[in-house]
């Protein structure tokens, strides 16, 4: 057998024992896993998340989830926590403690303290019967029968369920409190995702150039407003409202089909009742309305009036694409 083809095999069947695995999940998803999501829910403090090993990696990425899809959330490591950190609980907080195992050193030392706080203690382990199990007011089940490891040894198939576990414990969360796009912008500012919730049209089309014509402008002076404003286009507009538009591509028919171009005005040449997009749209549904009809810039209207343009670069620029 080749290197390559080992290779191919051998991650093909890492996948099929983690997908196998997490399919099983769906069968332990019971009453209790309700109980503690509606118990999240209706409590009045954070979620402090802990865990050793890997286990505590899994616990910063649910602690990430659960924050930006609004429920306060922070992480607090298992040996840390015994040598001074469990101070980072308070009276109103639930505790997510996660283990495989559910009987590491620390975990036994750290769950008699978390309970004599008189916190509720919710475990995410694949062994209910674990001191951890046995100890929790809610244990959500993320049994899994191997790891993808040949040896049985490395967390891989463990993790990625108590990892699966927190995903569906946060969107559980995300649907009861009514969690909106708008409110995940709120908490996405930054990046291109963020910029994809909350970046208007207008937002961009107010810095650009605003190239017009009137229908009866010359074609010279067409071809000066569009070279100026550098946006590849000019809306030819009356009284303020869009008529039509003339692009580079109007440009370049209109030299292949007359010889004398002296005569020629903006209403000539331009092409009648263009795409256009309000100016209160998202910026990314202008990117929609290019990809769909091919072209590169859209004219902007307000209350029916001509607003701007928005170029395809502007949306490359601000990341969205």
């Amino acid at each position: 057998m080749s290197n390559q083809s080992t290779i191919i095999a051998v991650a093909k069947k890492v996948i099929e024992t983690e997908g196998d695995a997490i399919k099983n999940l769906v069968s332990l998803i019971d009453s209790e896993f309700s109980e503690a999501v509606n118990f999240i829910y209706n409590s009045k403090g954070r979620v402090v998340i802990t865990g050793i090993g890997k286990s505590a990696v899994i616990a910063t990425k649910i602690v990430a989830t659960l924050n930006s899809t609004g429920t306060p959330a922070i992480f607090m490591h298992a040996a840390d926590a015994i040598h001074g950190d469990l101070g980072t609980i308070q009276s109103n907080d639930v505790v997510i403690c996660i283990s495989k195992s559910g009987n590491t050193p620390e975990i036994k030392v750290l769950v008699p303290l978390i309970k004599n706080g008189g916190n509720k203690l919710i475990a995410i382990t694949a062994n209910k019967s674990s001191f951890l199990g046995q100890q929790a007011d809610f244990v959500l089940n993320s049994y899994v029968e191997k790891e993808a490891c040949p040896n049985n040894l490395a967390p891989t198939t463990s993790t990625t369920a108590q990892l699966v576990i927190g995903d569906a414990l946060s969107v559980c969360l995300l649907e009861m409190k009514g969690f909106s796009s708008k409110d995940f912008a709120k908490y996405h500012p930054g990046g291109a995702l963020g910029k994809k919730l909350y970046l208007r049209v207008h937002d961009i089309s107010s810095v650009n150039n605003k190239p017009s014509v009137k229908p009866d402008t010359p074609v010279k002076e067409v071809i000066v407003e569009i070279s100026e404003k550098m946006l590849g286009v000019a809306a030819v507009v009356e009284n303020n409202r869009i008529l039509g538009v003339v692009t580079d591509g109007d440009i370049r028919r209109m030299l292949n089909k007359y010889d004398n171009i002296s005569g020629l005005t903006a209403k000539d040449i331009m092409t009648p009742g263009p795409k256009s997009i309000e100016a209160e749209a998202m910026a990314v549904d202008a990117l929609e309305l290019m990809e769909a009809n091919s072209i590169s810039q859209l004219l902007v209207e307000e209350n029916g009036e001509y607003a701007g343009v928005i170029h395809l670069h502007n949306l490359i620029k601000e990341g969205i694409i």
